[in-house]
């Protein structure tokens, strides 16, 4: 079964991941912001965090982070939705028009210039943790001694 959803939660997942202000600072780039209208205006709350022990184990609560969430609507109809971490309004409202715009005819220029410096920022900034991380490691081996 294909999720026709995909995109848009990859999209999504990007902007969510995004550090402070560069959802906005792209967006200012890419194009002048649209007329829209809040269904519900940038709010600030908290969603319980969940994990497992060892990455499979029983799931237990680590605790409460802080989003922002927001919803709204393009005068041609098109509703744009958005939840990022922490407390930037003018982030979640940026990240909600790119999740409305998506759906219009700027979806492909906003890809080019929004969207996929995202994504190449994101893996850059995983890579460089990799090769952080990879700089610590300590390959341990065992010899057999020669005692019988």
């Amino acid at each position: 079964m294909i999720d026709q959803n995909a995109p848009r939660k990859g999209w999504m997942g990007l902007m969510a991941k995004a550090p402070e202000g560069r959802v906005a600072a792209l967006l200012d780039q890419a194009t002048q912001r649209p007329a829209f209208t809040w269904l519900r205006a940038p709010e600030v709350g908290t969603v319980m965090v969940r994990g497992r022990a060892g990455g499979t184990g029983a799931p237990f609560n680590i605790g409460e982070v802080t989003v922002t969430r927001c919803a709204l609507t393009l005068p041609g109809g098109e509703i744009g939705h958005a939840y990022i971490q922490g407390r930037n309004k003018a982030d979640a409202e940026a990240a909600a028009l790119i999740d409305a715009l998506m759906q219009t005819d700027a979806a492909d220029a906003l890809r080019r210039q929004v969207l996929d410096p995202l994504e190449a920022e994101l893996t850059a900034h995983k890579a460089h943790r990799a090769a952080r991380a990879a700089a610590t490691k300590v390959d341990f081996f065992t010899m057999v001694r020669g005692e019988d």
